[in-house]
């Protein structure tokens, strides 16, 4: 798959946050954008995604126009900011009532993926009670159970401890070997370091290639 991001900018309350943005995503890659709080790295997440629309500029997935051609990516795994689930209900209740959208996950997949990831999926602790670390443990699941082909992840290591990290990174990795095309961000430039093989920099709103 291919991505291809031509002269994207994005004003919101008169403040240009996006600053004329052209790159390429393709398949059996992973992309690094790294940046502070505030320099726009979620807002071009959003875009990608085709959560909003540019106020110039476009997205194409396979030739194919956001906002016009499709409405979004096809086949998409997506985290953006704070996972948000329903909190009186538990981790898997949560994941089973996303899976009944597309009905393409069973039962003891996403029990397998809570597993992997120390989550006890028959536990009855609703996601209320769940810390910070526990709730992105689900948003990570709730993003690759369905195998998607496009994988945008919004700082998916934030809260997790050590061991899940590198879960995470390997899952990540051998979905590259795979051919997925996935693009993350980080504040942290040795996340970005230890998995991508395309590195950006997101200063202010423009976008800049560090290899």
């Amino acid at each position: 798959m291919n991505i291809k991001v031509e002269a994207l900018s994005k004003k919101i309350n008169g403040t240009m946050v996006l600053k004329d943005i052209s790159c390429e995503f393709a398949s059996g890659n992973i992309y690094g954008i790294v940046g502070k709080n505030g320099s726009g790295k979620t807002m071009l997440l959003r875009e990608i995604a085709g959560l909003i629309r540019p106020t110039k500029g476009s997205i194409s997935v396979d030739g194919k126009m956001l906002h016009h051609d499709i409405s979004f990516p096809p086949n998409l795994g997506l985290i953006i900011e704070k996972p948000d689930f329903l909190n009186y209900l538990t981790g898997f209740e949560n994941l089973k009532m996303m899976a009944e959208i597309r009905h393409c996950v069973t039962d003891d997949k996403i029990k397998d993926l809570m597993k992997k990831f120390s989550l006890e999926p028959n536990s009855k602790q609703t996601v209320k009670k769940y810390s910070l670390g526990m709730k992105q443990k689900i948003g990570i699941i709730q993003a690759i159970m369905e195998n998607p082909d496009i994988l945008i992840l919004d700082e998916p290591f934030n809260a997790l401890d050590e061991d899940t990290v590198l879960i995470v990174r390997n899952l990540l990795l051998q979905y590259r070997k795979d051919g997925k095309l996935i693009v993350i961000t980080s504040h942290h430039r040795e996340d970005i370091d230890a998995i991508c093989n395309h590195i950006y920099c997101m200063e202010e709103g423009q976008l800049i290639a560090a290899n």
